[in-house]
């Protein structure tokens, strides 16, 4: 029987990513939803099938198979599909079959559409990310269901990388052979569970699932009474805890099961269900974001940020690029800034005039990797009086620092955050700010500049820092001499190539046969990218969105725009590879790379970026006359 309104409603409010959306979104969705039954074997959506609407599963499960027939992954409850066809040609590149009874709530494309438009968050939930998406990905599947690679050949991100024991429920309920069916079907009601291991003298002899009550006891007309030893499958398969997630996987899917007990010497410690595969396979960013808007305090928000290094690790294995990953750990390290910032409010009381926060450097660019520190400032409204608001900026700003500080965003070692006073202050002393730096460009004042340029408002009043970004930019683009300077500071940062065109690394000190990838390759990129905005007046901060702008804009060839963003990303995917190796060692992730980590061939190509790097600095001083140092 199709779900009522109220259902609806209250499915959505409890499913990703319709969760991070306020409730009267969801409400007003709701209303617009087609909730449709489809009996077993029935198709959803057909190879080639015109789709109007994205298709999310209330109950009951979905198998996706190709145009051959090859079963690509099954998804159930809480998950999505249709995306691609949705948001592209608006046909299907695959099948959509029932394997059994499905509710499936069919959300019109249009207000799917507006929700991506006025949602940032909601919308970078069906973000394309390399190979992979952020959200509900199914086993084996992209999360629309598109075919990615076969499950068994490596499905998801994290699936090489994670144990069982990292995505297993610990300490699971357990019955004994000798209890009744129906004490069993409560527990499992009440505690909301899919299965039940069964144990006797601490070791499991079999498991019972939903659909094992439903098979063997209802359709068969069974008491409730009968012995779970009776209904049982005995003897289930088991994985040790440091089992891999990707073996785990391929073992469910050639048997067909959702529930695996994890057991340490024969002892049950856990379960392992198609459920914590697909949370750990996405670790979705959209997913912690969500987390982290609710949770009360800084503690229970580290608990989250935790996994950001988990997280690096399964997209950097995934195949994603470099350009993505900057911008989903950024946008976590955006969540738990706002999120600080709402619990700041909550404490210190609704702000006495308007603000916004801003994020500079790194997350500004949306560019963050493992290894980041923070930088952050305060555009106040101009009716600010420091006497009567002084001490509440001052509260909040510190607040969200030390919160960013505990959660392992490290205050920054030039104090260039809010809770330092010259980094919070009214719209007009901003602008004097940006004036004097421009108009009068010594060495502290590029420094200055090339960090402030690169602000990005991250919560509240963003029309004060739209009308500063405004007047800096076309003030600064006016000024020959700032832009000569500007260049001057940048070309500090040079890549590591010697005189014969080779890698260069030094041969003292502490850095001995190190290369610094983030000094000496993504760096001097970042610092072109900002001299081309600033030349051309754009607004973007992101390095890859101001090389393809200036592109657009003739400050940069095509050619030259095309071999800095390989370089960047060629550049930037090193270094992420190699924090990721790092972290996976258990090591701190940084930026001094060996380059006896790298084969013949990346060595090569890491040098022929570096190359393309310094030719075009070569080129940039050049042309406005400066000597390269």
């Amino acid at each position: 029987m199709p779900s009522t309104f109220e259902q609806i409603r209250e499915f959505l409010s409890s499913c990703h990513p319709f969760s991070v959306l306020p409730a009267e979104a969801v409400e007003k969705l709701a209303q617009t939803v087609d909730p449709v039954t489809y009996s077993v074997g029935q198709t959803i959506l057909d190879l080639g099938q015109e789709s109007r609407h994205l298709h999310v599963i209330e109950r009951g499960q979905v198998e996706i198979r190709s145009a051959t027939g090859k079963i690509f992954g099954r998804i159930g409850s809480g998950q999505a599909f249709g995306i691609r066809a949705l948001l592209g040609n608006g046909r299907a590149s695959y099948r959509a079959v029932a394997t059994e009874e499905v509710e499936i709530l069919r959300v019109p494309k249009q207000p799917f559409m507006e929700l991506n438009e006025i949602h940032p968050s909601f919308d970078r939930y069906f973000e394309p990310v390399g190979t992979e998406r952020v959200g509900l990905s199914p086993l084996g599947v992209t999360v629309d269901g598109g075919a990615k690679v076969q499950a068994a050949e490596g499905a998801g991100l994290d699936l090489m990388t994670l144990t069982a024991r990292d995505m297993m429920s610990p300490e699971p309920l357990a019955v004994a052979p000798g209890d009744r069916v129906v004490k069993a079907a409560q527990l499992m009601r009440d505690k909301r569970i899919s299965c039940l291991p069964v144990v006797e003298d601490e070791r499991i002899v079999g498991i019972v699932t939903d659909s094992d009550l439903r098979d063997r006891v209802v359709a068969e007309g069974r008491s409730g009474d009968v012995a779970m030893g009776e209904v049982m499958t005995r003897d289930p398969l088991t994985l040790s805890m440091d089992a891999l997630a990707f073996d785990a996987l391929a073992l469910m899917m050639q048997r067909s099961i959702s529930h695996v007990p994890v057991v340490d010497g024969g002892r049950l410690v856990g379960i392992l269900t198609q459920t914590d595969l697909i949370r750990a396979q996405s670790r979705s960013a959209v997913y912690m974001i969500g987390e982290i808007g609710r949770r009360p305090d800084i503690h229970a928000i580290n608990k989250i940020v935790a996994d950001v290094p988990k997280l690096l690790v399964s997209l950097v294995a995934s195949g994603a690029s470099a350009h993505k990953i900057g911008h989903i750990i950024s946008s976590i390290t955006d969540a738990v800034t706002s999120r600080l910032l709402t619990l700041g409010e909550d404490r210190f009381g609704p702000p006495p005039v308007g603000y916004v926060w801003l994020a500079c450097g790194s997350q500004g660019r949306q560019e963050q990797t493992g290894f980041s520190d923070q930088d952050n400032c305060m555009i106040l409204d101009d009716a600010y009086v420091e006497a009567e608001h002084g001490e509440y900026f001052k509260n909040l700003a510190t607040f969200v620092c030390d919160g960013l500080n505990a959660a392992g965003y490290v205050y920054c070692p030039g104090e260039m955050m809010a809770m330092t006073d010259k980094w919070r202050q009214p719209l007009a002393v901003w602008q004097r700010y940006f004036r004097g730096w421009i108009d009068q460009p010594d060495s502290r004042a590029q420094m200055l500049a090339s960090v402030m340029f690169d602000l990005r408002a991250i919560r509240g009043d963003e029309q004060l820092f739209v009308e500063l970004q405004r007047e800096t930019l076309g003030r600064a683009r006016a000024n020959s001499i700032f832009i000569a300077h500007m260049l001057s500071n940048s070309l500090t940062h040079t890549p590591p190539i010697g005189f014969f065109g080779n890698i260069s690394v030094p041969r003292i000190g502490e850095n001995k046969n190190l290369i610094d990838l983030k000094h000496g390759g993504v760096v001097p990129i970042v610092d072109l990218a900002r001299l081309y905005a600033l030349e051309a007046s754009i607004a973007e901060v992101n390095t890859h969105r101001r090389l393809e702008a200036g592109r657009k804009a003739s400050v940069l060839s095509e050619e030259g725009a095309r071999d800095l963003l390989d370089a960047f990303e060629f550049i930037s995917n090193t270094r992420l590879r190699h924090q990721a190796m790092q972290i996976q060692r258990g090591e701190k992730a940084n930026n001094m790379l060996n380059p006896k980590e790298l084969s013949h061939f990346e060595r090569n190509h890491l040098r022929d970026a570096f190359t393309v790097v310094k030719t075009l600095q070569s080129a940039l001083s050049n042309s406005h006359q400066i000597g390269a140092r």
